[in-house]
């Protein structure tokens, strides 16, 4: 399958729900992906969410997808990694204006977490399947 497939699919479906591990239990929210391209699947949070705390101990995650109608699921699974570029930064705070609610204007805020799932493995699943 052609990764541009996957990364469509994220993006038509944004909601999505990633999970994390804190020690040996898993834990599950609902997320809005920011986008996804060839380089991956990429997430905006603030630091000071517990997630933050868990993928920097464990950047290991699975994600799952869903079409509106659930016709078709999409989970991904890998590693995530921390975005510290500022222009990247930057681009999310201009591209997620909601952001600045939490006082985040400027790409430097300690409070801006962006990162994104770069490696792993992504399959589709149908009830045909």
């Amino acid at each position: 399958m052609d990764f541009k497939e996957y990364a469509s699919f994220a993006n038509e479906n944004r909601t999505c729900y990633l999970a994390t591990v804190e020690g040996d239990q898993p834990r599950v929210r609902c997320l809005g992906m920011w986008y996804a391209d060839e380089t991956g699947f990429y997430f905006q949070a603030q630091t000071v969410k517990v997630m933050c705390k868990q993928l920097l101990e464990n950047p290991k995650v699975e994600v799952y997808f869903n079409a509106k109608d659930f016709s078709k699921v999409m989970r991904v699974s890998g590693k995530v990694r921390f975005i510290e570029d500022l222009d990247v930064r930057a681009r999310c705070i201009q591209e997620r204006p909601f952001v600045k609610n939490f006082g985040i204007t400027e790409p430097n805020n300690p409070l801006l977490a962006v990162f994104h799932l770069y490696t792993g493995e992504a399959y589709f699943w149908t009830m045909a399947d």
